[in-house]
């Protein structure tokens, strides 16, 4: 099979760059020819001023890539392509692309972008979907984007156009979510549920398991207060010093954290920042348990199977996907999100129970080896493929293109007709009189 794996890497390198990279080789070593299309959001910190205001028109529609992707296309001609992310440099253009040449879309959904500006259902420390309910118009109100307004300006944008013309429900043949509870979000929000599959990620290669008990509790992410690091810090205070805490990653957080913590002199706490993938492995092997506090809804993250493929159990905050992924007393425990006393609670009682944490190291150990391998992780992915071929094959004719209609070139005009088809009758409010670049005069098929 030929697959074309499309992915805008980030700035900071996150577990979607890493899966996109871990599928890649197992589909190649399967045998699959595999072709990449990639952007690097890297570049955009060479960027000028004038470069970087042209990206509100480039996110909606990135001229460049719709025709470097067309081109792709007719001289690859794969069987599939699978995107991993577009945004900001790709853009939605790339499925116009596809659409044209009837070529077979697979996403995932490694995160909730498609109905949220910052992409996490998260808003004022806890869970929110108002972008559902409501208009994405919102979240620039909010400066949920990087707590940028005009930034989130774009995303709300890109989003608002695409919903209109309906290229996220039409455009993608099967959609990969990575737990029950994260398709329950996106059916919820308005993906057709027929095209949403469950595949988790996994951990490739196997670490193997831990040979010791664990001597410190292990936290490995960002840095910052939606992912409970402050509560997990605020727990901590309430420990005795006898209860080590290594806390790797980085984040806005971190410094702030870090100072309070030694003015305090909480020496049992430390703060190690960003760690090769060989150290965090090593780290994760020596931990008693690992520490997973996030306040967010999360989708899969990669930290919590690692620490299965490990043998280590969990403390996790009662949410989201978190309550789908660990089981409470058998691969690990629950504690109220937000909550640093429930939290220090838990940690404080399973500390000293070596019998017993050996054993939530077993089942964890087990669900890994039930769900997260590589094997398990390219036999699903294939059979996806299979199944979204076999059903395109079905179809008797290709689907038509339609007339087409030219996008505004001003991003006033397009915020204005996008929010008045959504019935957006707020957006006016956050208009930005900024002239999008020539790019984005492109015509869009109905």
């Amino acid at each position: 099979m030929k697959i074309l794996l499309v992915h805008n890497t980030y700035q900071d390198r996150g577990g979607e760059d890493v899966v996109f990279e871990q599928e890649r080789r197992l589909l190649t070593s399967a045998g699959h020819e595999v072709l990449e299309f990639q952007r690097h959001n890297r570049d955009i910190k060479n960027y000028s001023t004038v470069r970087k205001i042209a990206l509100i028109g480039k996110t909606v529609w990135a001229s460049d890539s719709y025709h470097d992707f067309g081109k792709t296309l007719e001289a690859a001609r794969p069987d599939i392509v699978h995107i991993h992310n577009t945004f900001p440099l790709i853009s939605p253009s790339i499925y116009w692309a596809c659409r044209e040449r009837q070529v077979a879309v697979v996403q995932t959904l490694h995160n909730y972008r498609l109905f949220c500006p910052g992409a996490n259902f998260f808003r004022a420390g806890k869970p929110c979907e108002d972008c559902v309910t409501g208009s994405f118009w919102q979240g620039v109100a909010h400066g949920c984007y990087r707590d940028s307004r005009s930034e989130t300006a774009a995303v709300a944008l890109m989003l608002s156009v695409h919903h209109a013309r309906k290229t996220f429900a039409q455009m993608v043949d099967r959609y990969i979510a990575l737990t029950d509870f994260a398709r329950g979000r996106f059916v919820n929000a308005g993906l057709p549920a027929e095209k949403i599959t469950v595949k988790p990620n996994c951990v490739n290669p196997d670490p193997g398991l831990r040979t010791n008990n664990g001597s410190y509790a292990l936290f490995v992410g960002r840095v910052s207060q939606e992912k409970g690091v402050p509560t997990l810090v605020k727990a901590w205070r309430q420990l005795p010093r006898t209860i080590p805490l290594k806390v790797i990653g980085d984040g806005p957080a971190r410094a702030t954290l870090a100072a309070e913590a030694a003015a305090e002199g909480l020496t049992n706490i430390s703060f190690l920042g960003q760690q090769p993938r060989e150290q965090v492995t090593a780290a994760m092997k020596g931990a008693r348990f690992l520490v997973f506090p996030s306040e967010l809804y999360e989708n899969l993250p990669l930290t919590i199977i690692e620490a299965f493929a490990c043998g280590v159990p969990v403390l996790a905050s009662s949410l989201g996907a978190m309550q789908e992924i660990v089981e409470e007393s058998v691969t690990g425990h629950f504690f109220q999100p937000g909550n640093a006393d429930d939290l220090a609670r838990i940690a404080a009682s399973v500390w000293d129970k070596e019998e017993h944490l050996r054993g939530l190291g077993k089942g964890a150990r087990r669900e890994y080896e039930a769900k997260y391998t590589a094997a398990a992780n390219l036999r699903q992915l294939v059979d996806i493929y299979v199944d979204v071929l076999a059903r395109r094959g079905d179809k008797s004719t290709p689907m038509p293109l339609k007339s087409v209609d030219a996008i505004p070139t001003e991003t006033e005009d397009l915020v204005g007709s996008t929010s008045a088809s959504l019935g957006c009758n707020s957006a006016s409010q956050y208009r930005q009189p900024v002239s999008v670049p020539a790019p984005v005069t492109q015509r869009f098929p109905e």
